[in-house]
C-alpha cells in the first residue's frame, strides 16, 4: 500500500455510549430494558475508568489514531449545569492519547443526548440549536491542541434513530407498541428485513442546522481544529433501469448531510456493506451465508464505493473514513475484509480522493445500540472481568500502518 500520503492516519474509533458504562443521563439509557428485545448497556465495556488500557494496546500494535466521543449527557447532566470534573476526564483522555502518540479524532455527539434534551423536545425541540451550540462551546476549552472535531456522527443514521423513537412514543401503551421488538437501526435481526425506514428529511435539515452552529462555535474558540461531521454510507448500487431511484434515494440518505458538510475542513466516511436499488427502492439484504453478524452483505468494496460518491458530491472535501469493519466472530474473516476494503480504498487513492486516514470500526467488542452479540472490535471484552484481549486482526492492522509509514 504505497499510494496512501505521508501523515495518514491509522487507527480505530469508539463511541462513549457503546463502551464507557453506566450512562444513566442518556436518553437511550432511559430506553433500555423498557422495549422488549433491547439489552441494557449496563457497565459497557468499562472504559470510563480503563481508558488509558485500551489506548495503550491501540498505540502497542502500532496505530496512530484513535476517534472517541465526549458524553454530552455526562457534561451537561441538567439543563445549563456543566460538571467539572467530567471535563477534566475528557480533558485526561486527550491528554492520554497524544501522550501516547496517538492523534485523538474527538466526536461530540454520537447518538445519544441528555434526557432533559430528549425531553424537551430532542432535536425537533425550539432550543435544540442553541442548546447544542452552548453544549459544545462549553467543551472547546478542553479541546486545546485537538487537530479533529467531529461535530456529530452520522446523522442520517441519527435522524432514523430519533423518528423510530417519536413513532414508539406515538404508539405508547397501545397492543402495537406492547408486542413490538426493538430493531435497531445498525442490526438486521432478521434477514431478509424490509428496508429501513428513510432519515426523516425535517429532522436532517435541523442536524445540519446544528452542525453549523457547532462548527461555527468552535472556529470562533478553535481556530487550528479541522471542524466536520461523519455520514453513515449507503454505498447504493443501481438496478438496470434504477439510476433515478438511486439519485433519489442518495439525496434522503446522504447527499442532504453530504451537502451540510460543504464548507467543513473534512468529511467522515462511515461505510460497511453495499446495498441494491431497484425501481421500488432500497432491496433488503438478501438470506446468504456469508452475511455478517449484523445481517448486511459481505461487501468490502462499499468503501470505495462510498468515498467516490463522497468525493463527488462535495467537490472533493478531504475525507477521513472514520469507521469501517465487520460483525463477525471469526477475524480471520475480519482481517480478509479488511484487507480488501484498504485495496480499494487505495485504489481510490490513486485515482485523487483526498483520503487523510483510517479508522476501523471498533477498538472493542461492544454495545451494538440494544444488542451485544454483533462483535467489530479488534479487541475482544469479557464483560465480567473487563480483560482485554487483542485479536491477530489488531496485531495485523498495526503492522499494516508501519509498512505503510515506511
Amino acid at each position: 500500500m504505497t499510494a496512501f500520503p505521508p501523515g495518514f492516519l491509522w487507527g480505530a474509533s469508539t463511541a462513549p455510549h457503546q463502551i464507557e458504562g453506566n450512562n444513566l443521563n442518556s436518553d437511550f439509557w432511559a430506553s433500555e430494558g423498557r422495549v422488549p428485545g433491547m439489552e441494557r448497556s449496563g457497565d459497557a465495556c468499562d472504559s470510563y475508568h480503563r481508558y488509558a488500557e485500551d489506548m495503550r494496546l491501540l498505540a502497542d500494535a502500532g496505530l496512530t489514531a484513535y476517534r472517541f466521543g465526549i458524553e454530552w449527557a455526562r457534561i451537561e447532566p441538567l439543563p445549563g449545569h456543566i460538571s467539572r470534573a467530567e471535563l477534566a476526564h475528557y480533558r485526561r483522555m486527550i491528554d492520554t492519547a497524544v501522550g501516547l502518540g496517538l492523534t485523538p479524532v474527538v466526536t461530540l455527539h454520537h447518538f445519544t443526548s441528555p434526557l432533559w434534551f430528549a425531553q424537551e423536545g430532542g432535536w425537533l425541540g425550539d432550543r435544540a440549536v442553541g442548546r447544542f451550540r452552548a453544549y459544545v462551546e462549553a467543551v472547546c476549552p478542553i479541546l486545546d491542541g485537538v487537530e479533529w472535531v467531529v461535530t456529530m456522527n452520522e446523522p442520517n443514521m441519527l435522524a432514523i434513530m430519533v423518528g423510530m423513537a417519536r413513532a414508539m412514543e406515538s404508539r405508547q401503551g397501545s397492543e402495537q407498541q406492547a408486542s413490538e421488538e426493538w430493531q435497531s437501526p445498525t442490526v438486521d435481526t432478521a434477514s431478509p428485513r424490509p428496508a429501513l425506514p428513510a432519515p426523516d428529511v425535517k429532522i436532517g435539515e435541523r442536524l445540519v442546522e446544528a452542525h453549523h452552529a457547532a462548527r461555527e462555535a468552535l472556529r470562533t474558540h478553535l481556530p487550528g481544529a479541522k471542524v466536520g461531521w461523519t455520514v453513515a454510507n449507503r454505498a447504493f448500487v443501481a438496478r438496470p433501469g434504477a439510476e433515478d431511484k438511486k439519485r433519489e434515494l442518495e439525496h434522503i440518505w446522504e447527499d442532504l448531510y453530504l451537502d451540510g458538510s460543504r464548507g467543513d475542513d473534512f468529511v467522515g466516511v462511515q461505510s460497511y456493506s453495499s446495498q441494491w436499488v431497484g425501481p421500488d427502492g432500497v432491496e433488503p439484504h438478501p438470506q446468504a451465508p456469508d452475511n455478517t453478524l449484523v445481517g448486511t452483505a459481505y461487501r468490502p468494496d462499499a468503501l470505495a464505493i462510498a468515498v467516490r460518491h463522497t468525493a463527488e458530491v462535495t467537490g472533493g472535501l478531504p475525507i477521513l473514513v472514520t469507521e469501517n469493519g465487520i460483525a463477525t466472530h471469526d477475524d480471520t474473516r475480519r482481517i480478509a475484509y479488511t484487507r480488501e476494503a484498504l485495496d480499494h480504498l487505495e485504489a481510490t487513492v490513486t485515482e485523487g480522493a483526498d483520503v487523510r486516514g483510517y479508522l476501523h470500526w471498533s477498538l472493542l467488542d461492544n454495545y451494538e445500540w440494544g444488542h451485544w452479540e454483533p462483535t467489530f472490535g479488534l479487541i475482544a471484552v469479557d464483560r465480567e472481568t473487563f480483560e482485554r484481549r487483542p485479536k491477530p486482526s489488531l496485531a495485523w492492522l498495526g503492522e499494516t500502518a508501519r509498512r505503510t509509514a515506511n
